[in-house]
């Protein structure tokens, strides 16, 4: 497995696993995310997995007490070295598929007229390319369950607003450059709303606290606002 390995902070190793946003790169990192997970080093504090990078947080004194000499950056990546040499990248069975409603537009989706103007379209032709795209969740960020979701096609692309809303409701569905997203809980946020689900996804009280994981693939559908709220979940307390 390529790799490079930079320092973050006093008690951290950042994996660099490419250089771009791939499901190469995606696999990669689910490789070593899966092998941390199954055999978590006793001097890890906690592993973070990005695009393209995981962070290992490690404890300095412990390292230190082992480490015979070696500053503890050096002696955490030589570590890390032996690890990965190991490692082989391999492909996990299908990815999960999850189906995502959408209630596009109107009060839930305040932004879709900008999106559409923005790339000389309809709204309406908006909703049927991101319904359609072929979606993969890369990884959760930013708020408790917020996929940062890849696929999504460049003729609906849009830039963030200029200025941020203070109050961007649980469950909206946006877009961002030529990413697209959900907020999973409310929170601030620049992204172009152009929906809302009916599903929750941040579920603090399930044996699973988040609807999707990384790798899952996303299939969004388009849905009326009497099923939406037919289907609307309880919000989160």
């Amino acid at each position: 497995m390529e790799y490079r390995l930079h320092p973050l902070g006093d008690n951290a190793v950042l994996i660099e696993l490419g250089h771009e946003i791939s499901q190469e790169s995606h696999q990669r990192v689910q490789t070593l995310t899966a092998a941390l997970e199954n055999l978590p080093p006793d001097w890890m504090i906690e592993y973070i997995p990005a695009y393209t990078t995981v962070t290992i947080f490690y404890e300095p004194l412990l390292i230190y007490q082992i480490s015979d000499g070696l500053l503890p950056y050096d002696y955490v990546c030589s570590l890390i070295k032996n690890f990965l040499e190991d490692l082989e990248v391999s492909y996990s069975p299908e990815s999960r598929v999850v189906e995502i409603p959408v209630c596009y537009g109107g009060e839930y989706g305040p932004d879709l007229e900008f999106v559409a103007k923005h790339n000389g379209i309809t709204p309406e032709e908006v909703i049927q390319i991101h319904s359609s795209g072929d979606y993969l969740v890369y990884m959760i960020g930013f708020a408790p369950g917020f996929p940062f979701i890849g696929g999504m096609s460049e003729k609906i692309a849009a830039p963030r607003r200029k200025s941020p809303r203070l109050k961007i409701p649980e469950r909206t569905v946006g877009i961002a450059g030529m990413q697209t997203g959900i907020y999973p809980i409310e929170t601030p946020g620049g992204w172009q709303l152009i929906g809302r689900t009916p599903a929750k996804l941040f579920r603090p009280y399930d044996e699973s606290p988040t609807l999707l994981k990384a790798g899952d693939k996303i299939k969004f559908k388009p849905i009326s606002l009497e099923e939406y709220e037919k289907r609307e979940e309880p919000e989160s307390c």
